[in-house]
C-alpha cells in the first residue's frame, strides 16, 4: 500500500526522535465464561490459514490455563492465587506437602470442588468447571487414588460401569469385551485376562484399568492422583511407561505425587504448591530432588522466590509468534537473567532477553527493575533503539543510586536485545545492548546468525544503538538466549555457538521441542551461570484478514471508507462490530483530515481482536480532552476510547499511526 504503510526493503535504519504519546481508554469487557462443549467452539475466530494464497499457522496456546485460583473452605484457605498451565503432549508433575493444596486443585480442576475465584482457560477461552460433567465435556478425565470399583464385576464391566453400550436396551456385551481388549493392547496393560474379576486384580493392574477406564472418553486431559502409590517396584515402572505412552499421543497429564523419584523419571515440569501458595515451577531434567524439597519446605533461597516471581510465568496470547521459554537457575545461585514477550499495536510483539550481571538477591530485585521498565518503556512503541537508550538510562541511575548508598559492585555490564517482530510484513526489527546475537532458523533447518552491531552494555550512558531490520520468513525460528547457554568454563564462546547452532539445524520442530533439544544438547553439566531461553516460531497474518486503502483528503471521503469497512466486516463475519468500527473511522479519519497530513490511509486487521488504524503524515498527537456541556465538538476521541477496549498512537518515519483494538463478539 502506498503512503503511510509503504513498506522498506531489508537494511539497518535510523529513526528521528519524536515524543511518544500512548492512550488507553474504555472500560474493558470482561471475558464470557462459556460451558462445557460450548467453550471452544463459538467464535474461535483467529486466523486459521492463510485465504487467499498463503500458509498461516494459530499461536499454540496452552491445553489448560489457571490463574489466580483460590479456594476457601470457611476461614482456611485452601488455595491461593494458584496459576498453573498444562499442554498438550507433556506431564506436569504436582507435589507438595500434605494439605498443600494437591487434592483442591484436582477438585477444581475435574469440577468436584469448583473454585472461588480465578479464571480457567481451555484453549484459551475462559470456561466454568462448576460439576464433572462440564469437565467430560472438555475432555478432562480424572483417575482418583483409590478407583472405588465393583469387586464382583470383571475388568471389561468396570471399564464400562455407567457408560454402557446398548442397543434398542440390550446389552452389548461382546461389542464391550472388544474394545476393552483393543484398548487394553493398545495400553499395554499387563492383565491376566479381560474376565478377571476386579477384586482379583493387583493394585497396578487396578491402577491400569482405571487410567483405561478414562481415556474411553477420548480425554484430552488426564488427572492422575498419586497413581504409584503403594505399588511395587516392577508395577511402578510399569505405571510410569504408561504415563510415558500417553504423552506419546498427545495427552496432556497432572500427575500429583508425593514420590519425587517418580515424578521426575516421567514429568516435563514439575509444579511446587506450599500452603496452598505457588511454590516454584521447575524443569524436571535440570532440577536436582535437594532443590524441589527445598522448595516444598520452604527451604527455598529468598532470591529464587523473588526471581521466580518477577519472571512470566506464561506467556500473553497474541498473533506473532508461537514461542516456548526456559529459565534455568545456575548452581552458584540465581542470577539476573530474563525473558519477556509483549504484545504490541498493530498485531506487533516485543521479543526480550536480558542479562543482569551477579547472582543473589540484589541481581534478581535488579532483574526485575529492568523488566519492569522495559514493559514500560514497550507500551510507548518506541523502536529498539530509543528504546535501548531510556534503558541505558534507567540502569545508570540505578548504578547512581548502588554507589550513592554506599553499596560496592555497580551493575553497569546489564545487556539486552529487544526485536519487534511483525506479522503483516514478516519483517522484524531489533537492536543489541552489549547482548549475544540472535539465531535464525529458516523453515528449511538453514540456520543464520544475523549481523547486527552488538551495541554497548547498558548503563554506559551516552553511546548510539542501532535498530536493524531483518526480512524473517513465516515459519521460522527466532532464538533469544543468554551468555550461561553457550559459555563454559571449558570452550570459548565461538565454540558454544557452533553447538547452538548444530542443534538448531532440525527443521519442523516447534518451539518446546527446540527449547528441549537445545538444553539436551547445550547444558553443562555444572553451569556457572543461570540460562534464559526464549524460542519464536513467527507466523504471518493471513492475506485475507488485513484490508487497507487510502484516503483522499476531503470530508466527503470519509462515507465511502466507512461503507468499505462495513462491506469488508460483513465479509469477515463481524457484523456485530460494523456500528462501533463506522464510529471509531469516521472520528479518527475525520481528524487526520482535519488535523493531520496526507496521505492517509486506513488498515483493517483481524486476528484475536479487530484492529483498526488510521495513518497520516503528521506527528502531532492526539489527546483527549473534556468537552463542556455547550460545545459542538471535541467529544470524538472520548467516543473511541469507550467503544474500543484498547486505543494508542505509535509514530513511523512517515507520520503517526492512530490504533484501536475491539474485543471479538
Amino acid at each position: 500500500m502506498p503512503g503511510p504503510y509503504r513498506r522498506t526493503g531489508c537494511s539497518r535504519v535510523s529513526r528521528p526522535r519524536r515524543p511518544r504519546h500512548r492512550c488507553q481508554g474504555g472500560e474493558p469487557v470482561p471475558p464470557a465464561l462459556r460451558r462445557g462443549a460450548g467453550a471452544g467452539r463459538r467464535n474461535d475466530r483467529r486466523p486459521v490459514g492463510r485465504g487467499e494464497g498463503g500458509g498461516g499457522r494459530v499461536p499454540r496456546v496452552p491445553l489448560l490455563s489457571l490463574r489466580g485460583i483460590s479456594k476457601y473452605y470457611g476461614a482456611v484457605r485452601a488455595l491461593d492465587s494458584v496459576d498453573l498451565q498444562v499442554d498438550r503432549g507433556q506431564v506436569l508433575g504436582l507435589v507438595g506437602d500434605s494439605g498443600s493444596g494437591k487434592s483442591t486443585l484436582v477438585k477444581a480442576v475435574s469440577g468436584v470442588g469448583p473454585p472461588d475465584a480465578g479464571t480457567i482457560e481451555w484453549e484459551g477461552v475462559p470456561v466454568e468447571l462448576r460439576r464433572p460433567a462440564d469437565a467430560r465435556r472438555l475432555r478432562i478425565a480424572t483417575v482418583y487414588q483409590d478407583p472405588s470399583l465393583v469387586d464382583r464385576l470383571d475388568a471389561v464391566a468396570n471399564l464400562y460401569l455407567g457408560r454402557e453400550l446398548r442397543r434398542f436396551g440390550v446389552l452389548r456385551e461382546l461389542e464391550m469385551e472388544k474394545r476393552a481388549l483393543a484398548l487394553f493392547d493398545e495400553l499395554e496393560l499387563p492383565l491376566p485376562s479381560s474376565g478377571s474379576r476386579w477384586g482379583a486384580l493387583t493394585l497396578g493392574q487396578r491402577q491400569a484399568v482405571a487410567i483405561a477406564r478414562a481415556l474411553i472418553g477420548r480425554p484430552e486431559l488426564v488427572l492422575l492422583d498419586e497413581p504409584t502409590v503403594a505399588l511395587t517396584v516392577e508395577q511402578t515402572v510399569q505405571m510410569l511407561d504408561l504415563i510415558r505412552l500417553l504423552r506419546s499421543r498427545d495427552h496432556a497429564v497432572i500427575m500429583v505425587s508425593h514420590n519425587l523419584d517418580d515424578v521426575q523419571a516421567v514429568a516435563d515440569r514439575i509444579a511446587v504448591l506450599r500452603l496452598g501458595r505457588n511454590g516454584g515451577l521447575f524443569e524436571a531434567r535440570y532440577t536436582s530432588q535437594e532443590q524441589l524439597a527445598a522448595a516444598i519446605s520452604g527451604g527455598h533461597p529468598l532470591a529464587v522466590t523473588l526471581q521466580q516471581s518477577l519472571l512470566p510465568r506464561d506467556l500473553p496470547a497474541q498473533d506473532a509468534v508461537e514461542a516456548a521459554h526456559r529459565y534455568l537457575p545456575a548452581h552458584a545461585g540465581v542470577g539476573g537473567d530474563w525473558f519477556d514477550v509483549i504484545p504490541l499495536s498493530g498485531a506487533r510483539v516485543a521479543l526480550v532477553v536480558g542479562d543482569v550481571v551477579g547472582h543473589g538477591l540484589h541481581a534478581a530485585a535488579t532483574m526485575g527493575r529492568l523488566r519492569t521498565a522495559v514493559h514500560n518503556l514497550a507500551m510507548l512503541d518506541l523502536p529498539p533503539d530509543e528504546l535501548l537508550t531510556h534503558l541505558d538510562e534507567v540502569v545508570a541511575r540505578i548504578d547512581e543510586e548502588e554507589t550513592a548508598g554506599g553499596r560496592e559492585g555497580a551493575i553497569i555490564g546489564a545487556t539486552c536485545l529487544y526485536a519487534v517482530y511483525d506479522p503483516v510484513s514478516c519483517r522484524c526489527l531489533l537492536a543489541r545492548a552489549g547482548h549475544l546475537p540472535p539465531v535464525l532458523v529458516h523453515p528449511d533447518g538453514t540456520v543464520e546468525i544475523p549481523d547486527t552491531p552488538a551495541g554497548p552494555p547498558l548503563g554506559l550512558r551516552g553511546l548510539p544503538f542501532t535498530t536493524v531490520e531483518l526480512a524473517i520468513p513465516e515459519d521460522s525460528r527466532l532464538v533469544l538466549y543468554t551468555d550461561g547457554l553457550v559459555e563454559s568454563r571449558t570452550h570459548d564462546i565461538d565454540v558454544g555457538l557452533g553447538r547452538l547452532r548444530a542443534a538448531l539445524a532440525h527443521p519442523g520442530r516447534s518451539p518446546e521441542q527446540t527449547c528441549r533439544a537445545v538444553l539436551d544438547a547445550m547444558l553443562p553439566a555444572d553451569s556457572a551461570d543461570d540460562i534464559a531461553l526464549l524460542v519464536a516460531r513467527t507466523l504471518a497474518l493471513p492475506r485475507d484478514r488485513i484490508a487497507e486503502w487510502n484516503v483522499p483528503p476531503d470530508p466527503a471521503a470519509v462515507a465511502a471508507g466507512r461503507a468499505a469497512a462495513t462491506a469488508r466486516l460483513r465479509h469477515w463475519g463481524l457484523e456485530e462490530l460494523v456500528t462501533g468500527t463506522e464510529l471509531i473511522l469516521s472520528e479518527l479519519v475525520t481528524n487526520a483530515i482535519r488535523h493531520g497530513s496526507p496521505p492517509i490511509g486506513v488498515r483493517l486487521l483481524y486476528g484475536r481482536t479487530l484492529i483498526c488504524e488510521v495513518a497520516d503524515a503528521s506527528s502531532t498527537s492526539p489527546r483527549v480532552r473534556l468537552a463542556a456541556g455547550t460545545d459542538e465538538g471535541g467529544r470524538g476521541l472520548f467516543l473511541v476510547g469507550r467503544i474500543a477496549q484498547r486505543w494508542g498512537t505509535r509514530y513511523t518515519e512517515a507520520g503517526k499511526v492512530i490504533w484501536t483494538e475491539q474485543k471479538l463478539p
